[in-house]
């Protein structure tokens, strides 16, 4: 069965829900240094960073639109796999660094129900750090054919904020957008006994694009 595909025109690109604190500040400052620019030079010379720092955040909170992939499981970031590391339950986890420079809005690894939606509370050292275990996160369930899936958003030492696109008991479609992570962060899939991974170490990953499992 194909996904369905947003309204949106392929090749448009949108952004990010939850962008507003940190994007508006930043383009309004940047808006009124340009406005007053042609009047002074102070102005002027500010108004060159708080460019920059808009065109920066404009392109951090892009959101682009994706033709996703058909497949059992599918990443829910743009980023590098970090880690591949067996779990004591028989469960696999891969790992994904996402950078300041990748997107960071989240997908839905595969189409299910979200049965849980908790965040806990924690450090945060940057996320490539071994020690990021214990920052602050926010740990999803979702319910699919199979079975329970795990997926956990990790805040690291910039990204102080994550937020979750949809509640508990949620329906949500693979590849759908489930959630954002500010700035440079991780996301973990635990996948079950028996599913092979089909990424390594070192590969770039992208959302709703680059397959998870092996056949």
């Amino acid at each position: 069965m194909p996904h369905s595909q947003t309204s949106a025109p392929r090749g448009r690109v949108r952004l990010a829900r939850g962008a507003s604190p940190w994007l508006l500040p930043t383009v309004a400052t940047a808006a009124i240094g340009l406005a007053r620019a042609r009047s002074s030079k102070r102005a002027a010379v500010l108004a060159v960073p708080a460019t920059a720092l808009a065109a920066g955040m404009l392109w951090f909170f892009r959101d682009p639109e994706r033709e996703i992939t058909q497949g059992r499981v599918i990443s829910p970031a743009d980023g590098v796999v970090q880690s591949i590391m067996p779990w004591k339950d028989g469960r696999t986890r891969v790992a994904i660094f996402m950078s300041p420079l990748n997107v960071h809005v989240n997908r839905a690894p595969l189409a299910g129900t979200v049965t849980s939606v908790e965040h806990i509370p924690g450090g945060f050292v940057p996320a490539f750090n071994k020690e990021s275990e214990n920052n602050e996160r926010v740990v999803w369930h979702f319910d699919t054919e199979l079975g329970d899936i795990e997926m956990v958003q990790i805040a690291g030492a910039v990204a102080r904020r994550i937020v979750p696109y949809l509640p508990q008991g949620t329906k949500v479609e693979q590849g759908e957008r489930i959630g954002l992570i500010r700035f440079g962060s991780r996301v973990d899939i635990y996948l079950p006994e028996g599913v092979e991974v089909a990424v390594e170490v070192g590969q770039t990953t992208t959302a709703g694009v680059t397959r998870i499992d092996r056949d």
